[in-house]
């Protein structure tokens, strides 16, 4: 179900009036999650419902086994199984088929025919996301930083909250699940702000990154007979295409949660107007990249220790990184070229630098600070091309075609030229900029209700509606 369905506008005024009417009986609040949550996530392919509930299951119980376990190679056993099972599936269904073709390749490469053959394998909507989740849930158990629930009910809400359940944010247990046992109160100023957060994300979903699509699919699939100019364009429309999908989806995510009485984290600051590409990635899919730092970074031994660990360190966590968005090597190219800009900065100690927000100083200054965005930019969209492509040598004949293929702005196989999306782009940037000290650019302010009945206006006059679009992350 697709947050900018017909169905989705059908399911959730039911769900939200028959939330607020069991506002007084928390255990039937977090029934009707649940039960909406399956819904929801069932109404992609109900067979996936049981992956879920599986998943759900086993952590359950392995958190209860942690709880009132103190043997340490017991506890030890425990976690194992959580990791085992909730990666065992994901690697299963993400990555089987992978490493199938991998090793058939590597055989063939050495001379020996080796012919082991592949799955149809369906991948669950969200299950990169949610398995996160519920690891996060036992580690935290087993690190002693949260107690276990016996509450069933209050915990497969927690997994299965239909607002962040497909594309996150990924919640820490230690945040949201202690949120289950609260008694929630409507309150109006939330409910608001969630409703802005809600049209703040479908105007960078269907006005952005929808109509961007449209560009980015044609040129990226004609590249060999484009001009570079219009290459580059492409470029540049796919870091807005995502950055309008995914953005857009953790908005309306969160939008969505505070209608019912939650609060989940921010998962992104205005990447885009980054200095360096540290801070980029502090501001980029943030409850991924905290994840990764607080689960696999620092036991890695973090920034302590040698500079060669430290190097070490951070190869593997963009490396894993970028193989968590899918089997191919294109996103592990894409994670170990973010690592290869990061580490001057780590090298130089100044991974660390640009710790507030860009054009607080002078006008020298500011200038100085636009020409390092550009640049950090500039280096993005170059991995961008990787993340896009179908294979490391398409990304490579696109960005060689991007420098070698000419000037001059082609009339795309769409009809349309390729610089039409440019103004909402445009737009984009203004709003966020002069708003980028706020957690988004509704949240406060004065006209604040005409400039979402403008936003409303462009969803409705320049939404792409004739082709709608999946969430980019529902693949992942």
């Amino acid at each position: 179900m697709l947050f900018n369905s017909i169905d989705f506008a059908v399911f959730l005024p039911i769900v939200f009036a028959l939330y607020w009417l069991l506002r007084k009986h928390l255990r039937a609040q977090n029934v009707l999650i649940a039960l909406a949550s399956y819904v929801f996530y069932g109404w992609w392919d109900w067979r996936f419902l049981f992956l879920i509930l599986f998943s759900t299951l086993v952590d359950f119980f392995v958190g209860l086994q942690l709880e009132k376990s103190e043997h340490p190679q017991r506890r030890k056993l425990f976690l194992y199984l959580s990791l085992g099972v909730n990666l065992g599936l994901l690697g299963f269904f993400k990555y089987y088929n992978f490493f199938i073709d991998n090793f058939n390749q590597a055989f063939s490469f050495f001379g020996s025919e080796v012919s082991f053959r592949g799955l149809e394998i369906i991948l669950p909507v969200g299950i990169s996301f949610y398995t996160f989740q519920t690891l996060s849930y036992t580690i935290d158990i087993y690190r002693r930083k949260l107690p276990a629930t016996r509450n069933f009910i209050a915990f497969a809400a927690f997994v299965s909250f239909f607002p962040q359940l497909v594309a996150g944010p990924i919640e820490r247990a230690t945040q949201l699940l202690p949120q289950f046992f609260k008694p929630r109160k409507f309150d109006f100023d939330k409910a608001k702000d969630g409703v802005m957060l809600i049209i703040w994300g479908l105007f960078k979903k269907i006005v952005i990154a929808d109509n961007a699509a449209q560009y980015v699919n044609d040129i990226f699939q004609n590249h060999e007979t484009y001009s570079g100019t219009t290459l580059l364009l492409g470029g540049v429309y796919f870091a807005f295409q995502i950055y309008g999908d995914f953005s857009g989806y953790s908005d309306i995510a969160i939008g969505l949660s505070r209608l019912f009485g939650f609060d989940l984290m921010r998962n992104f600051a205005y990447p885009y107007f980054s200095r360096d590409i540290a801070e980029f990635w502090r501001r980029w899919h943030i409850s991924l990249s905290t994840w990764f730092r607080d689960y696999l970074y620092i036991p890695l031994g973090g920034s302590r220790g040698s500079t060669g660990m430290q190097v070490r360190n951070t190869f593997i966590i963009f490396v894993v990184s970028g193989f968590w968005h899918g089997a191919n090597w294109t996103f592990i190219v894409w994670g170990a070229l973010n690592a290869l800009y990061f580490l001057p900065l780590l090298l130089t100690k100044r991974n660390r630098k640009n710790m507030d927000i860009a054009g607080q100083h002078n006008k020298v200054v500011l200038l100085k600070e636009l020409g390092q965005i550009l640049l950090t930019f500039g280096l993005t969209v170059i991995a961008w091309v990787f993340f896009r492509a179908d294979s490391v040598s398409q990304a490579v004949t696109f960005l060689n075609g991007m420098f070698t293929q000419g000037l001059g702005i082609d009339r795309l196989e769409i009809e349309r030229f390729s610089f039409e999306i440019l103004p909402l782009i445009a737009l984009l940037l203004l709003i966020e900029w002069y708003n980028r000290h706020y957690e988004h650019p509704l949240k406060t302010g004065r006209f604040l209700y005409f400039k979402a009945l403008f936003l409303i206006f462009m969803i409705l006059v320049w939404g792409s509606f004739s082709d709608m679009q999946e969430f980019i992350y529902f693949q992942f």
